[in-house]
């Protein structure tokens, strides 16, 4: 145990082994306890360091975390960013010793600040604060980036009740003191008080999360809706060539005329690869079509509006068409996929900067939500249902949840099924069924409980078919949020700072 604790490459090297397991407990493998055995031996690492060599720690976790659950970026920027293997590989290299400081600042802070290894109970409770205050920062900072969470580990596990009460943050929060009660349980033997306590702490959690999986925190608000959502499987090649431009709407549109009757019919994002304004006499044809069948058709499309000064400007947009209506524009942009940072110096400099429609506009904040046979759809596109307090302000307005993607992007990789994982969680979380519809896979019906009810193989043309329920009421989750567990932790951690403080003055 000591060589894991004190500084020197052994326990180093563990700490970037511990952070690579992460994606062993995520979508597709979920081995869920590994999560347990990665923030235990992250924790047990940072003990006897000094701040500075828990920064450097910490930093190798992050790098071992998010260079082996995010190799998917090197396909974006080599297959379709036209950049070579080298440069791509450099440029995820890069990225991911970027943001593996998302773990080397809180390393360092509890180093310095709040560790507290004399009192092990309450440096277990502090450690759950700082892995939960990590993760909230890591989702908000420069747009955030909310991948890899610990919780989303836990979609089929014990843990799983306590999504719709606390959200993805309240699984992650109880992971993360599971894993450091493990750790100081035995030191805890000799006080009997803090022993009994500790167990309640760390057994109440996983007894309530077994208890509660499966409860139906939400009812139906009418009669099922029939689907049909559309696969288009188009090559990203493809995607942007004005001569493949006509040849993509006869696909959806042909591929719609041939489906069953069905309430809904969803096509992916951007499935209309062109302006909206110029594909209005399609959409207007498509829509004629949708109300013979007395349906509603959802499609993405882009969408360029005036700004009051007469400035252009483009959005990734969604609109509705037949029995609905209703367009709504992306809120949550992908950073070098849909607008470039610092664009001024990066624009030009490789093909990866310059990808088409990255130069898309946020939309407002105050947005009505989509309306398609008389209810009300949360509409989420791509990237947008990766952000768990984001997603729960949609869903608490809605009765239904929708996310259209293209994840082409991500080639054969893993990134698909981490996204569409992320999604079944927004489900569990609201207790509203989710229509996913993409361009090549996963498109998936999914129920309130977070489990796939029907989907079609990925790299493949095909249409879904299925029925959703709307839903009404509201989880915990949705009517209190995060706020909670927010309060909770900051008490934690003033308690921890404080305290240690305190211990260093006397």
């Amino acid at each position: 145990m000591r060589w894991i604790t004190c500084p020197g490459w052994p326990g180093n090297l563990l700490a970037l082994a511990a952070g690579a397991l992460t994606p062993l407990t995520l979508a597709p493998f979920d081995l869920w306890p590994l999560t347990l055995l990665s923030l235990a031996l992250f924790y047990v690492g940072l003990r006897q360091l000094t701040p500075r060599q828990a920064l450097w720690r910490g930093w190798l976790f992050g790098f071992g975390l998010f260079a082996a659950g995010t190799s998917w970026i090197y396909v974006s920027i080599h297959d379709y960013g036209a950049a070579s293997m080298p440069l791509a590989a450099f440029l995820t290299i890069a990225f991911s010793a970027a943001i593996a400081f998302f773990f080397a600042v809180p390393a360092w802070l509890w180093a310095r600040w709040l560790r507290r290894n004399e009192a092990p109970l309450a440096d277990a409770l502090a450690f759950a604060a700082l892995w939960l205050t990590q993760e909230a920062f890591r989702g908000w900072f420069l747009t955030g980036f909310p991948w890899l969470y610990a919780g989303y580990s836990q979609l089929d596990g014990p843990l799983a009740g306590l999504a719709p009460i606390g959200g993805m943050w309240l699984v992650s929060f109880v992971l993360a003191l599971t894993a450091a009660l493990l750790v100081n349980l035995f030191k805890l033997r000799t006080r009997k008080l803090f022993l009994a306590l500790g167990v309640v702490l760390l057994l109440g959690p996983w007894i309530a999360g077994l208890a509660l999986k499966g409860h139906a925190w939400t009812v139906p608000a009418g009669a099922p809706l029939s689907v049909a959502a559309i696969q288009g499987n188009v090559a990203q090649q493809m995607k942007w060539e004005p001569a493949q431009l006509e040849a993509q709407l006869q696909l959806y549109r042909d591929m719609s005329f041939s489906a069953r009757r069905t309430d809904l019919i969803v096509w992916p994002e951007t499935a209309v690869p062109v302006l909206k304004e110029f594909a209005e006499g399609f959409l207007g044809v498509m829509g004629r079509f949708a109300q013979d069948r007395q349906a509603a058709l959802i499609t993405g499309v882009p969408i360029r509006q005036l700004t009051p000064e007469g400035e252009k400007r483009y959005y990734n947009g969604i609109t509705v068409t037949g029995e609905g209506q209703g367009t709504y524009l992306k809120q949550k942009l992908v950073p070098f996929g849909e607008y470039v940072p610092l664009q001024d110096v990066l624009r030009g400099l490789i093909a990866f900067f310059d990808l088409p429609m990255s130069d898309f506009a946020r939309g407002p904040a105050d947005q009505p939500l989509l309306q398609a046979k008389g209810y009300s759809i949360a509409p989420y596109i791509c990237y947008e249902v990766v952000y768990p307090e984001f997603a729960a302000g949609l869903a608490a307005q809605s009765q239904l949840l929708l996310t259209v993607s293209n994840d082409t992007w991500f080639g054969t990789s893993i990134g698909p099924l981490q996204h569409m994982q992320m999604a079944q969680m927004r489900a569990l979380e609201a207790g509203r069924w989710m229509i996913r519809a993409t361009n090549n896979g996963v498109t998936a019906l999914i129920d309130p409980f977070g489990q796939i009810t029907t989907q079609i193989p990925q790299f493949q043309p095909g249409v879904l078919y299925g029925e959703v329920v709307p839903m009404q009421q509201l989880t915990p989750y949705l009517y209190w949020r995060g706020w909670p567990l927010a309060v909770l932790c900051l008490l934690l951690l003033a308690w921890a700072l404080l305290a240690s403080r305190m211990a260093k003055t006397l």
